[in-house]
């Protein structure tokens, strides 16, 4: 599925009009994800061009099994304005919720003098796999559903007895 816009990887500004008591400690971009825009798939931004592919690929296997962990910088360059001296990375991990965790934890974070960008890459899916992204995340909700529903049963009344009731 080739896309020819890559707009959803340019990095947003962050958020300074929450209120108070929703910023949290550190500020974010705000940003949502329907299930089709999370990604396996990564694009890693801003990796200093010092020959790091195993240092990065070292941290990336860190967080679970990596699949693949490929330079792009050619090919993205003409496509978009990348930071000078650095190279882009495709990376694609083996489950969604090990590239959803990377995500989180390496994003906007110093790696050897770069500060990385990270954005998923839905565009790199084959349709297989994002039919396979979907069939699972309809079993995870309805799986969540069972569970709640469990916790939600009221406790049957107890039945009273005649002996319990003091005079």
């Amino acid at each position: 599925m080739e896309n020819t816009t890559v707009d959803h990887h340019k990095r947003l500004e962050y958020c300074t009009t929450r209120l108070q008591y929703r910023q949290g400690r550190e500020l974010k971009a705000v940003k949502v994800y329907t299930v089709a825009s999370e990604s396996q798939h990564l694009l890693i931004f801003g990796v200093p061009k010092i020959n790091l592919y195993s240092n990065l690929k070292a941290k990336l296997q860190s967080f679970g099994k990596l699949q693949s962990c490929v330079c792009i910088t050619s090919e993205m360059a003409p496509k978009m304005e990348l930071e000078a001296f650095t190279d882009v990375f495709a990376v694609k991990f083996e489950r969604l919720d090990v590239a959803r965790r990377t995500k989180k934890m390496l994003d906007a974070r110093n790696f050897y003098g770069g500060v990385l960008h990270i954005s998923y890459a839905p565009e790199r899916e084959s349709l297989q796999e994002l039919r396979e992204k979907l069939v699972q995340r309809r079993a995870d909700v309805a799986r969540r559903i069972r569970l709640n529903q469990k916790e939600e049963k009221p406790q049957p009344a107890k039945k009273r007895n005649v002996h319990d009731t003091l005079y």
